[in-house]
Formats: structure tokens, C-alpha cells, sequence
């Protein structure tokens, strides 16, 4: 099947056994989706907790409810815990709740216990990984992190990964002018809150591939193609899945199931997961 199909079910494998994830998933096979939870807006629901393959990079997202909170996990390395400690607690919060996701990944990418991975910023903020204290060679790492959920993507090439929640429409669409052409605003158009969503994430998906940043101009200097399926240009490949958060009680994503069948308003927390590879330039 192509890349950019992105609906077979391949044999994604939880965290704990993502050491052979390379075996697990044919190369080039699409990820996982989530059938428990429909489709919203034409976008496949990804399945948390699991680590998943598209087009050569690895992919997970997970539910913050699940991952520690405001306290740095000892988890962390001394680097790591002084990046953390020097934060505010609510960004710490889901820093630490990013870096041990991706070390997780990365660990399991290497072979290696995810204590032996570190993942720390770079001058641009952009974060890359080191194992045992060396920085991985080809290796490129990309997070991204709301209220709800937290992402990690890691893949040989330039790659950008970003939820972007569907409670935001509105404000994307406030700010469209600055982002989005006349042409991608008509791609967007007036239609369920999963459209702005999914043209922001893939937006900074894109440029935090290309290292730019998403404030000035940079935005606008990645065009947005298509949707259904998503297309950027550049020569970039990109993906899209729905990413359900917690029920509004706290519960699963039950909530958002229900609310899909009934072809009613995501449920808190809902985000668009958007997925980037950008060409090595």
C-alpha cells in the first residue's frame, strides 16, 4: 500500500515492547488507528500508548493523565532535571511529561534502557537525544505537548510532529490572515472545528521539521496543499490522525466515541495530530 493511504491496521506494539518495533511494522506500512473511536472529519483516530511506523518515522502519543506531573521524575537526567527546574510549573509539567516519552522512544529505537537517553534543547529550542551522553547520529526527534496529551515522533530525516486541540479552531481562524493564504483559508473553509486544527498542526508540524519556528513569516512559507489527504509543499510528506483526549468527566475516550457516533462536538481535549517529513536540505 502507499505512504500517504495511512489506514491499515499495522502491528503496533506498546512502549514496553518498542525495542522491536523495526521488525513489528513493514517499513513504508501505515500506523495503527484506534477502532474503538470513529473518524472525525475525515481524519483516522490514532491509538494511544502504542508506537507507530509512517514512512520511516516512529510515532507515539499518550494521554497526560498517564505521565507525571509538575514533580522532575528522577527519571531524568541531572541536564534534564536542571532544563526542567529552571521552568515554570506548568511548562514543567509537560516538559517532563515530552522528554520521558521520547526517551522512551528513542531508547526503544536504540535498543537501550530509556535512563540511558538523554533529551535536552538545542539553541533553537529544537530538541535532539544523546545516549550515554553522546548525541545519536541521524537521528532527529520532534515533540509536541497540550493540556491533554503529549506526542514524540523520531525518524532518520528532518521530521515535525504537533497536536494542535480542536477547541482552538476558533482562534486559528482569528488568526488566519497571518498563517494561511487566501487559497488554504478556502481549504479550511467554515466546516467542523478538525479542519482549522489540522491546517495549524501540520503548519508547525512543518516548521518545527524545518527548525524555522511558527512566529514571522515562516507559516506562510509552507504551503498547504490539501487535507483530504493532508499535502504540503516543499517536497514534504505529511499525515494527520484525530487524537482523542479524556472524557470531560476524566474518563477515556468513551466520551469521544459517543460524541462521534452521535456526529456531535469532540469531546475536551480532542486534538489533531499532524505529522511532517521534510526533505534533508
Amino acid at each position: 500500500m502507499t505512504v500517504d493511504a495511512a489506514v491499515t491496521v499495522a502491528t503496533a506494539v506498546t512502549l514496553d515492547e518498542a525495542s522491536t518495533v523495526a521488525e513489528a511494522v513493514p517499513v513504508d506500512e501505515a500506523v495503527g488507528l484506534d477502532e474503538s473511536v470513529p473518524a472525525h472529519a475525515g481524519f483516522p483516530a490514532l491509538a494511544p500508548g502504542l508506537v507507530h511506523r509512517w514512512g520511516g518515522a516512529f510515532l507515539v502519543v499518550a494521554r497526560r493523565s498517564g505521565l507525571p506531573g509538575s514533580v522532575p521524575s528522577p527519571r531524568l537526567s541531572p541536564a534534564e532535571r536542571c532544563v526542567a527546574e529552571a521552568l515554570p510549573a506548568w511548562r514543567r509539567a509537560e516538559w517532563t511529561a515530552g522528554r520521558l516519552l521520547a526517551k522512551q522512544l528513542v531508547a526503544g529505537y536504540a535498543g537501550a534502557a530509556a535512563d540511558a537517553v538523554e533529551v535536552l534543547p538545542r539553541a533553537d529550542g529544537s530538541p535532539y537525544a544523546l545516549l550515554g551522553g553522546r548525541p545519536l547520529p541521524a537521528v532527529h526527534l520532534s515533540l509536541s505537548h497540550t493540556a491533554h496529551q503529549v506526542a514524540a515522533a523520531l525518524a532518520p530525516g528532518p521530521v515535525g510532529v504537533d497536536l494542535c486541540e480542536t477547541v482552538a479552531a476558533d482562534s486559528v481562524r482569528r488568526i488566519g490572515d497571518h498563517a494561511f493564504s487566501p487559497a488554504e483559508l478556502s481549504l479550511i473553509g467554515n466546516g467542523p472545528p478538525e479542519g482549522p486544527a489540522a491546517a495549524w498542526a501540520l503548519k508547525e508540524a512543518a516548521v518545527k521539521a524545518d527548525r524555522t519556528g511558527v512566529f514571522g513569516a515562516a507559516p506562510r512559507r509552507v504551503a498547504l496543499l490539501g487535507l483530504h489527504p493532508p499535502r504540503l509543499g516543499g517536497g514534504r510528506r505529511a499525515a494527520a490522525w484525530h487524537s482523542a483526549g479524556a472524557d470531560a468527566a476524566g474518563g477515556d475516550a468513551g466520551g469521544s466515541a459517543a460524541r462521534a457516533a452521535a456526529g456531535t462536538a469532540p469531546a475536551p481535549g480532542d486534538a489533531v495530530l499532524a505529522l511532517v517529513l521534510a526533505p534533508v536540505r
